[in-house]
């Protein structure tokens, strides 16, 4: 990668990371309510609730209700994660909620579910280099976040997938290894541009015998670094994890 086009996804995201501290602070500590001019931004996940109302559970606003109907919800399903751009309107209203809203803008973010991986099926999930930067991956939202930076393909599809090994258990320490893979298919072009993707990790609660489950081991196949493992546990509210040692590639 040129590390011009690098930079330039770096500074994009570390941007997006100082808005988003920006807008969680003003929303721990406005108590004089609101007004039109008011906007917000955080990570979402859908709870349909009609054609064109929903119910958002956002990571840092908490339990969020649409107030001003939008037609642009109606395409949204139950699940699925979004960067939600907002005015907060009311503070705990209707009951049950931490505030109502009104929508401004939405994108949506790549959604998906923790894989089996297997001796049959490790050639479809690759195990590409991926660039993420240091704060690129954090749970947040019962889900693993990761920004990454993706060479764009002339046509094929890239596969990037959170995958747990069939037959891993919980280690002596309370950790499960989960790997993150990523498939180029070989097919990439010199441009680059950053990517988001959201694993939800519900499934891992039932995780069966063996010690409580702490936490999370991420292992990555890095460019240059070879192998990486981000540790996260679940004990800490919006985990950004921390890098362990790297290790030879297996």
């Amino acid at each position: 990668m040129k590390k011009c086009n690098w930079m330039r996804i770096w500074h994009r995201w570390v941007g997006a990371l100082a808005m988003l501290a920006m807008v969680s602070l003003t929303a721990c500590d406005d108590s004089d309510g609101y007004s039109v001019g008011d906007m917000a931004v955080d990570w979402v996940t859908v709870r349909q609730k009609g054609l064109d109302v929903c119910e958002f559970q956002a990571d840092r606003w908490g339990k969020l209700w649409t107030a001003v109907p939008d037609g642009r919800l109606q395409h949204l399903v139950n699940g699925q994660r979004l960067i939600l751009t907002f005015n907060p309107l009311y503070d705990n209203y209707p009951e049950g909620y931490d505030c109502s809203i009104k929508v401004l803008d939405f994108r949506k973010i790549l959604t998906k579910r923790i894989e089996e991986l297997t001796a049959e099926n490790e050639e479809e999930f690759g195990n590409d280099p991926l660039i993420i930067p240091k704060d690129g991956m954090w749970i947040g939202g019962n889900c693993l976040n990761v920004v990454f930076a993706q060479p764009l393909p002339v046509e094929k599809k890239h596969r990037i997938s959170l995958v747990r090994r069939a037959g891993s258990v919980v280690d002596a320490q309370g950790y499960l290894t989960l790997e993150l893979r990523y498939n180029t298919f070989d097919d990439t072009t010199d441009r680059w541009m950053e990517a988001m993707v959201s694993y939800h990790l519900g499934s891992l609660l039932t995780v069966g015998e063996g010690p409580a489950l702490k936490g999370i081991r991420v292992k990555v196949n890095a460019p240059e670094e070879g192998q990486k493992e981000w540790v996260f546990d679940f004990q800490k509210a919006d985990s950004e994890g921390s890098e362990s040692e790297e290790t030879d590639p297996k």
